[in-house]
């Protein structure tokens, strides 16, 4: 009897390319708003991470909303932004813009439109390292710049996506996740020991320091070094072996 190869698995190494396939459309759910973007990108990419993600603004009431990201970088530079005390509210995939470069018609999808409380609005601009490198892509940006209307935005700012490792977004995921989960005395008590205790080198030094839970103290430490009261390295996954240190 032959030998029976299966495809990608014994003898093709290359990507597999994979059928189109339709955006993922979300069903109204239950207390959460829509997404509202002007292009849904989540489709099935063989080459990117596609990542929905609910997330609270005071633009919103605090109410949670979808938000699609059309990759990790993406989603990891939202999360950067919604721990960042000044954020009013955050869009994603908000406008389109029309433009021609290199002598045909194209069109462009903003990644991010940020807003902060004091009515300064920013796009972000998110590519990869390999990308950003080539002239071209520079004055690609450039068209796209100049295709935005002045109104829609007060600058646009470029982010490589390179300088989010994957351990950088996990932390940030964590993150986000734990800022929401507001235990304001649980913070001020680990950053008071924090501040006093001399011996402080890991995260676990703080344990039988605060005279709480260690999962409490575990999720202050993450909360403190997101509103940088406490300093880690965000490129190392952050637990208890993770050094940390009083902010300055």
């Amino acid at each position: 009897m032959p030998e029976e190869y299966i495809d990608h698995d014994a003898w093709n190494y290359e990507i597999p390319k994979l059928p189109k396939a339709s955006a993922i459309n979300l069903d109204q759910i239950t207390g959460v708003l829509p997404f509202d973007g002007v292009r849904n990108p989540g489709f099935r990419s063989a080459t990117s991470h596609r990542i929905w993600l609910t997330y609270k603004t005071p633009a919103n009431d605090w109410q949670p909303k979808v938000g699609i990201c059309e990759s990790g970088a993406e989603a990891a530079v939202a999360y950067e932004a919604f721990l960042d005390e000044d954020l009013y509210d955050i869009r994603f995939q908000p406008f389109s813009v029309e433009y021609e470069f290199e002598g045909a018609p194209r069109s462009y999808n903003h990644d991010l439109l940020v807003t902060l409380v004091n009515g300064h609005r920013r796009l972000v601009f998110v590519r990869n390292g390999e990308s950003l490198s080539k002239p071209k892509t520079w004055r690609e940006i450039e068209k796209i710049a100049a295709a935005t209307p002045a109104n829609a935005a007060d600058d646009m700012i470029v982010v490589c996506a390179d300088d989010y490792s994957r351990q950088r977004r996990e932390n940030l995921f964590r993150m986000q996740e734990m800022v929401q989960d507001v235990d304001s005395d649980a913070d001020e008590t680990v950053l008071h020991a924090a501040r006093n205790l001399r011996t402080l080198w890991f995260m676990e030094d703080l344990f039988p320091h605060v005279a709480l839970p260690q999962r409490r103290v575990y999720r202050a430490c993450y909360r403190l070094i997101a509103r940088k009261k406490l300093i880690a390295n965000m490129d190392h996954v952050i637990h208890e072996k993770s050094r940390v240190q009083v902010a300055a």
